[in-house]
């Protein structure tokens, strides 16, 4: 095998892309890289499944799981900011930029040492000191988050023990942001293997002592695997001592308080939309807060897989913009666009037509009954329609910050939608319950993607609002009609595991077919990547 992104060659991925002689392998490369980063990334997601179940099936939708789920807000965040949207809308773009200089020479000090001398001490020690606060503070963090709880107190100690992760992510964050801009994907996606192995380790082993603080142990334990994982990579990637002393202050030109702010405030307005749909639950039955995150976290998987895609092209983009090449970085973005936007729906088309098989073979067992199954599936369905949305706001964000200059535009369209969800779950709440509350998600979300959609063109990367929406409109009516193949499919069949099979057969099926018959450019694309990652005769 050759070509590969775990090739030991020192010129990674994204430098054979950036060179005049990869020109004719750049679809290549870049498929094997998001092939195999999606490989670990589905392993993760299995993994993040057992998870869940072990999870339901020992406490089921009870007050020990919404106050687990409560604290775990705290690693949701900090996932967000610090190991997926936040430091990598910093980093990635800086790494690049210090990758750049470091080619073009004349440099007294490497600019990859430089920035990393510059930045990680004071990171590090910034939330570490973070996460103490938290600690103290978890009291009235649960109490802000959720107030309609009758009582608190497990969910502060299950808070307490998750504090850990500010720093452990942060940490991860930095070493994924550098070896993704370096082009190491693998080991970047492979750390939620080791997250998820450290929770259901500690919840299985210890559940019978801690209770639902087991869970919460697991999380720290999790997340500090993490960092050994990358931990390696890291070090065998960073330039040995020269003898002369750093200087200071010359790598971080693009972490500048001016540039972090917008990050930093839109990825905490983008995860605020859990806080509203925590917040909103709350005040409902024990069970709530559950059914929400359940359906949330199965609904989401394939908007995951999708934004392997930007994942991997995100430093392609960086380096084109920091070279000048922006008709480059538009073509690479609106391409982006289509096929993220593809696959998610693809996956949308799942859900919506087998959210009770999937719901009922997932978590099915234990405390986990035959309510709690309708109930999820039923917020599934209505989440899913979100989907595009969500993988369209992940997928904008990257080029609004790939420049590394300020830009709030963002964080303001990120804030209307944010308001639309608040306001809509505020009125749909009360009639609709968890339902309601999800078709805010949606709407929210959704309004967000269309204004960052309109607004990339005259503030980031000239990309085509009209060509990129023409080119989501097949395959968004290829999966209505798969998804009612599937939803038909999964009636027909009896039995939760074979109802299930016989919908993940039908609905990828009449999604290609329908959109090759709507001549979905798209559609072929999606073959033709994975004809890229699986070539014949290998």
């Amino acid at each position: 095998m050759s070509g590969t992104a775990t090739d030991p060659d020192p010129g990674t991925t994204a430098d054979k892309l950036s060179t005049p002689g990869a020109r004719t392998r750049p679809g290549r490369l870049l498929a094997r890289a998001a092939g195999g980063a999606a490989g670990l990334t589905v392993v993760a997601a299995l993994l993040g499944l057992v998870r869940d179940q072990a999870i339901a099936r020992l406490f089921g939708a009870s007050h020990a799981s919404d106050a687990f789920l409560i604290a775990w807000t705290v690693p949701e965040m900090a996932a967000t900011l610090l190991i997926e949207d936040g430091m990598a809308l910093l980093l990635v773009p800086a790494f690049s930029l210090a990758l750049t200089r470091r080619a073009a020479g004349g440099h007294v000090q490497d600019p990859v040492r430089t920035l990393v001398a510059d930045t990680l001490p004071r990171l590090s020690g910034a939330l570490a000191c973070a996460g103490g606060l938290l600690v103290w503070g978890a009291p009235w963090a649960v109490g802000v988050l959720a107030p309609g709880l009758d009582d608190p107190r497990l969910a502060v100690d299950c808070t307490r023990l998750t504090a850990v992760t500010v720093l452990t992510f942060g940490i991860t964050g930095y070493f994924s942001a550098a070896l993704r801009a370096h082009g190491r994907f693998l080991a970047p996606a492979g750390v939620y293997i080791a997250y998820n192995i450290g929770i259901i380790g500690m919840t299985l082993a210890l559940h019978s002592v801690w209770g639902v603080r087991a869970a919460a142990a697991g999380v720290a334990v999790g997340s500090l695997l993490m960092v050994l994982t990358l931990l390696p990579t890291f070090v065998r990637l960073m330039p040995g001592r020269s003898g002369r002393r750093t200087v200071r202050g010359g790598g971080s030109a693009l972490l500048g308080a001016t540039v972090l702010a917008p990050v930093v405030l839109f990825v905490v307005s983008r995860q605020s939309q859990v806080f509203v749909e925590r917040f909103l639950a709350s005040s409902l039955p024990d069970g709530a807060i559950s059914h929400l995150n359940y359906a949330q976290k199965v609904a989401q998987l394939p908007m995951v897989l999708s934004m392997m895609i930007c994942t991997v092209t995100f430093p392609v983009v960086a380096r084109a913009l920091a070279a000048g090449d922006r008709e480059g970085a538009r073509r690479r973005v609106e391409r982006d666009l289509a096929l993220a936007g593809t696959v998610v729906l693809l996956g949308t088309a799942a859900v919506l037509g087998c959210a009770p098989r999937i719901v009922e073979v997932l978590f099915q067992r234990g405390a986990f009954d035959a309510a709690d199954t309708a109930a999820t599936a039923g917020v599934m369905r209505v989440y899913a329609l979100g989907l595009l949305g969500h993988t369209l706001v992940g997928a904008l964000c990257r080029p609004y910050f790939s420049a590394g200059r300020p830009t709030w535009y963002p964080l303001g369209a990120m804030g209307a939608g944010l308001l639309v969800t608040t306001a809509g779950g505020l009125l749909l709440t009360g009639p609709y319950g968890v339902e309601g509350i999800a078709a805010a998600n949606a709407v929210g979300i959704s309004t967000a993607a269309l204004l960052m959609l309109l607004g990339l063109g005259t503030r980031a990367v000239a990309v085509r609002p009209g060509t990129v929406a023409l080119s989501l409109a097949r395959p968004v009516a290829a999966a209505a009609v798969a998804a009612a193949a599937g939803r038909l499919a999964t009636d027909l069949v009896p039995g939760p595991v074979t109802g299930l099979a016989a919908g993940c057969l039908v609905v990828p099926l009449t999604f290609l077919l329908t959109g090759l018959v709507l001549r979905a450019p798209e559609a072929v694309h999606l073959l033709a990547l994975i004809r890229q990652r699986f070539p014949h005769g290998r």
